[in-house]
């Protein structure tokens, strides 16, 4: 009897051993569950927070590349560009044979402009035209006319017309393109440094 009361109390023991290492385990269980939740939970914010890093640095590289290309332009006779200005003042039709036309066998098309140069390198009115404007007229139904460049309209410009501009100091120039006719407008292309992107471009009619 004893023995029997000894077994079975041997029992009870046991199983109240295995029932305590069950809940042991459970809450290990549950304890690591919640850690590794917690280190996802983590690992995702910090992925949000990267992801809107790296957004709001492309937004502000995106900004910063379109204020540099708005602070190039050509319109209302203004070329800016982020090294100079070119102010276009007059422009004319100059017959062949009449003062500022006098060796040419073809009218041209004069312009004056105004250059200011707006940063520290060596600029010359003649050099910063030439390097972005292109005139055509669109007279030709297979080929682009690119004008041919006259001589100098006035002679007022011949001791500057390649005159070194100081840093926010402006000269006044002037240019001519020999016409193909005296009916067609002639355009005004302005291109980045002659190679790159255009600017901007402007009809001129002929008068």
């Amino acid at each position: 009897m004893k023995k029997l009361l000894f077994l079975l109390f041997a029992s009870v023991l046991v199983l109240a051993g295995c029932g305590e290492n069950e809940e042991g385990s459970e809450t290990d269980n549950e304890t690591a569950s919640a850690e590794e939740t917690n280190n996802n939970d983590n690992e995702s914010t910090e992925s949000e927070e990267t992801d809107g890093e790296e957004a709001e640095s492309e937004e502000v590289e995106n900004e910063e590349s379109n204020e540099e290309e708005n602070d190039e332009f050509f319109e209302d006779n203004v070329l800016q560009t982020d090294k100079f200005k070119i102010e276009i003042t007059e422009t004319k039709v100059i017959p062949a044979g009449e003062k500022g036309n006098e060796y040419g066998e073809n009218p041209v098309f004069a312009i004056w402009y105004n250059t200011t140069n707006l940063s520290d390198e060596d600029l010359d009115p003649s050099t910063a035209w030439m390097f972005t404007f292109t005139a055509i007229q669109d007279n030709d139904p297979n080929i682009e006319n690119e004008l041919s460049v006259g001589m100098l309209p006035d002679d007022a410009h011949l001791d500057t017309q390649m005159a070194n501009i100081k840093k926010d100091g402006t000269v006044e120039n002037s240019i001519s393109y020999e016409l193909t006719d005296t009916e067609t407008p002639v355009t005004l292309v302005a291109i980045k440094d002659l190679i790159g992107d255009e600017i901007g471009r402007a009809d001129y009619e002929i008068e």
